[in-house]
């Protein structure tokens, strides 16, 4: 039986990045659909929706391969009409490709969120020790650190845009590694798979990627 994956994207449509990757680990002859929360406004009306502070502070790319800070209230509130519109196009599996935490939406039963699905492999990789974070930007942090927060964890931080070239990913790494992780988890679905070739090496310890891991958990809900 074929099958219609929807994605939605924090940010805009095309994002042939994620579509690409997730349709590698889907079966043969799956279709692939990406719609974006911001789908249909301009950079301008784009701009308007700044983060109130570092809790309601999201990053995403752009159409055109923009990076911007959004508001993570913003997103909310047009999510449920690309999940809605997804729906219409067809789609009988749904990922949301974001590793943020969020409140229940409208429209969000049996969507697939990448955050449970790094946050479940960590948990059980890693029941306590020392847990290392890669996020996109510095003023994240505490709420990132408290979003990964149990018994038995501590938690130590280092922020690398998703766009950056290979000698800053390495820099990064370095210092991550300096503070002794036991594992570590790429909070972002911008990150990729160069990305985590990038960081490997300085790190010497596994790396959890969010959008491959979600992609393997795509393929089980797929076959």
């Amino acid at each position: 039986m074929s099958r219609t994956l929807g994605i939605v994207t924090i940010g805009q449509a095309p994002r042939d990045d994620i579509a690409s990757l997730f349709a590698a680990y889907a079966p043969a002859g799956t279709k692939v659909i990406l719609r974006g929360a911001l789908d249909g406004l301009s950079d301008s009306e784009v701009d308007k929706l700044q983060p109130e502070n570092g809790g309601d502070t999201l990053y995403t790319r752009l159409r055109g391969g923009r990076d911007v800070k959004i508001s993570k209230k913003a997103v909310i509130t047009r999510s449920p009409a690309a999940l809605d519109r997804l729906r219409a196009d067809g789609c009988d599996v749904l990922v949301y490709a974001c590793t943020g935490e969020f409140p229940p939406m409208p429209g969000d039963e049996n969507v697939l969120f990448p955050s449970r699905v790094l946050n479940g492999l960590a948990t059980g990789l890693l029941p306590r020790g020392r847990l290392g974070l890669l996020i996109p930007l510095a003023e994240q942090g505490e709420k990132l650190t408290s979003k990964w927060a149990r018994p038995g964890l501590e938690i130590v931080v280092e922020a690398l845009a998703p766009s950056a070239g290979q000698d800053e990913a390495a820099a990064v790494a370095e210092r991550l590694a300096a503070k002794k992780p036991d594992l570590v988890a790429m909070d972002c679905m911008s990150y990729t798979p160069t990305t985590k070739d990038w960081i490997k090496g300085p790190l010497g310890v596994p790396a959890l990627l969010a959008i491959t891991a979600t992609g393997r958990v795509l393929r089980e809900m797929l076959d």
